[in-house]
């Protein structure tokens, strides 16, 4: 069975930095899954180059057995048509009411009227638990957890078969980011979408992930289903996991 997402023995340095050293994944369809690491490890970096931010020094990158790092620039689109992503900031655009922000990948790539755009995006609203009245609001008058709620809408909003969570609970306090998980929760499982999560949040990664990997010094060196995290049998793993200042991962700090 061919995997909805393949990844094998990707590359990416910026000068003398190496980000990722032959990192490899595959991701089954359906399915969500969670990399782990400490910050700086190239979690972000793996995510940007399945999209296309950045480009790959080497290695390969499979949606639905299309190899992407091969796609001409002019038919990226395409592909990309198939993403969604949940951006670590909410990342909206302050001078759009909420539902243009929820349908403006729509409106570029579908070419519907602002009516149907509105309905659309009122409709997707209304999936992460937000009212009507919420669409005319600018992101300035929602609290930090309404405006992950509208991120998580516009990452939906396209019908997307793959979605990317980029750090989702980032910033808010444990009960709205809890309820945040559930909403991912919800809308991956009922719409039958692919998750690509990353994350330091543990409690996020049980929740959300079918299966946890953990990326370090650029590899996956871990990998099993969520619930086995706890016994993973790796030293890594263990202390990132349980939060412990000593073990093998040493912190890098300027003297």
């Amino acid at each position: 069975m061919t995997a909805k997402i393949a990844i094998k023995d990707l590359h990416k340095s910026f000068g003398a930095k190496k980000v990722l050293t032959g990192a490899t994944l595959d991701i089954a369809k359906g399915e969500s899954v969670v990399v782990i690491g400490g910050s700086g490890t190239g979690k972000s970096v793996l995510i940007k180059c399945i999209i296309g931010i950045l480009l790959a020094d080497k290695g390969v990158i499979q949606v639905d057995g299309q190899d992407v790092t091969q796609v001409p620039a002019g038919e990226r689109d395409e592909v990309n048509r198939k993403f969604g992503m949940l951006f670590q900031g909410a990342a909206l655009f302050d001078s759009l009411p909420v539902w243009e922000n929820v349908a403006f990948g729509v409106m570029q790539r579908e070419h519907i009227t602002r009516k149907q755009a509105k309905e659309r995006a009122i409709e997707t609203l209304a999936k992460v638990g937000l009212a009507p009245e919420v669409g005319d609001l600018v992101p300035s008058e929602l609290s930090g957890g309404m405006q992950k709620r509208v991120g998580l809408a516009r990452a939906i909003a396209g019908n997307p078969e793959i979605i990317f969570f980029d750090e989702p609970t980032t910033g808010l306090d444990p009960i709205m980011a809890d309820v945040i998980n559930d909403l991912i929760v919800s809308c991956v499982k009922q719409q039958g979408i692919t998750a690509l999560s990353i994350t330091h949040d543990m409690h996020s990664a049980r929740k959300i992930g079918d299966r946890i990997c953990m990326l370090y010094e650029g590899k996956l060196i871990w990998q099993g289903p969520a619930k086995e995290v706890e016994r993973s049998g790796n030293a890594y793993v263990d202390q990132f996991v349980h939060g412990n200042a000593e073990g093998p991962i040493k912190m890098q700090l300027r003297r």
